[in-house]
């Protein structure tokens, strides 16, 4: 699961990084904040590229609201967690289905925020691809598909899948983590011919091939009340200070 978030880049960044080879930029700039975490059951929005247009970057209200249910999104809200979608069963779930083979997305991001137990607690950690040029953490997009609920409105999940050896560490409960797609299968992903076992072959093979790292942040991640979008919610910290 991937219920946390970052995206720390300011546009110039992220604008010069999707140039290639999407030439990718901003459609209302003023609509985007970088932030240090958003919390995904605040249903902010993430920023994404659609496969309808993969020229601009769009707001997408975190939380996939089906077409079925966009007469009363926050019933269906109440009742339902689309923040994320299972890979391997995309195409069985109803919410999920029809986006699925024509509304596939990417969604930015340059850090995640995922769950370590040691002796029944829960210890954030937080996840990055560092590079020479950005240590603290390269931007990535994760695989995602989206639902546009009126006109130029759009809801998002995030598609996750079965945990590699070093997320199976991480996240050592449920062994899952999102899926960030390398950036050799981009234009793969929004390939409109693609039958639905090779989406599925993609999800199962296109997994970024840039090395993660993760550390322990502050357990302040899970309190309510706490405003955690702030440089600090990144730095590591001494598992003896979490508790």
């Amino acid at each position: 699961m991937c219920y946390s978030t970052s995206l720390r880049k300011p546009i110039k960044k992220i604008e010069e990084k999707l140039y290639e080879p999407f030439k990718a930029e901003f459609e209302v700039s003023d609509e985007y904040k970088p932030y240090f975490h958003l919390n995904g059951f605040s249903y902010g929005n993430l920023q994404i590229i659609r496969m309808e247009n993969s020229s601009t970057i769009v707001p997408a209200s975190w939380g996939l609201i089906p077409h079925w249910a966009m007469n009363d999104p926050s019933g269906f809200r109440k009742k339902s967690n689309t923040l994320n979608a299972r890979s391997e069963s995309i195409f069985e779930k109803a919410s999920f289905r029809d986006s699925a083979n024509d509304k596939r997305c990417l969604i930015l991001a340059d850090g995640f925020y995922e769950p370590h137990h040691e002796n029944g607690i829960s210890i954030p950690y937080f996840c990055y691809q560092p590079t020479k040029d950005e240590p603290k953490g390269e931007l990535f997009l994760f695989a995602g598909l989206y639902t546009e609920i009126d006109d130029g409105l759009y809801t998002a999940t995030i598609l996750t899948t079965e945990a590699n050896d070093f997320f199976a560490e991480v996240h050592n409960k449920k062994k899952r983590m999102p899926l960030v797609l390398d950036e050799n299968v981009y234009e793969d992903w929004f390939d409109e011919g693609l039958s639905d076992q090779a989406i599925n072959e993609l999800m199962a093979t296109g997994f970024s091939n840039l090395e993660f790292k993760a550390h322990p942040v502050s357990r302040d991640l899970y309190k309510r009340g706490v405003d955690t979008n702030k440089p600090y919610i990144i730095e590591e910290v001494q598992k003896d200070t979490l508790f």
